[in-house]
């Protein structure tokens, strides 16, 4: 495929777009209430209307219906943003995401090999996609635990990864 001339200037509204996801993700008595959320999406409508073309708002209005727990809209946003612009990794990043959240696991796999073969430096795919990885051993060994106990040493590996999985969240940019 060759380079998208256009890619850098999609990318940089991305990224600020991501910085402010960055900081919303980092909560506390930072994060926004619904009601915010809500103003955020309708400022973010706003500028997809008067703007179709402009991908950092509907990347934005992608991330709030996250945020609003509107999987499903979020997911037609993010996988039209994929569609149009299929070099972009932070859609398929964020797909991944959804399919998780679901419990889609090999979907949210797929995605972000996806949006690695997009960006092979993409740090938050890579560390997601290592979540994924994780989540997926954590399944196969509870699998493995519902047709009998698992030897000790496994059974401590499995209490380990959950303990993993459990401190830290998947990442949304």
């Amino acid at each position: 495929m060759p380079p998208c001339r256009s890619l850098p200037r999609l990318l940089a509204p991305l990224l600020l777009a991501a910085t402010v996801v960055v900081a919303w993700a980092q909560g506390g008595s930072d994060a926004p209430t619904p009601a915010a959320l809500e103003a955020r999406l309708q400022w973010a409508e706003r500028q997809v209307a008067a703007n179709p073309g402009d991908a950092q708002a509907r990347f934005l209005v992608g991330v709030v219906l996250m945020d609003l727990q509107r999987d499903d809209e979020a997911m037609a946003r993010f996988q039209a943003l994929a569609q149009e612009f299929p070099e972009l990794p932070d859609p398929q990043n964020n797909i991944a995401l959804l399919h998780a959240r679901a419990g889609r696991l090999e979907a949210a796999r797929v995605a972000l090999e996806t949006a690695l073969r997009n960006d092979p430096t993409h740090r938050l795919a890579r560390q997601n996609l290592g979540h994924v990885h994780l989540m997926l051993a954590v399944q196969a060994w509870e699998r493995a635990a519902a047709t009998g106990p698992l030897e000790p040493a496994l059974q401590r590996t499995l209490e380990g990864a959950r303990a993993l999985l459990a401190s830290r969240p998947l990442a949304a940019r």
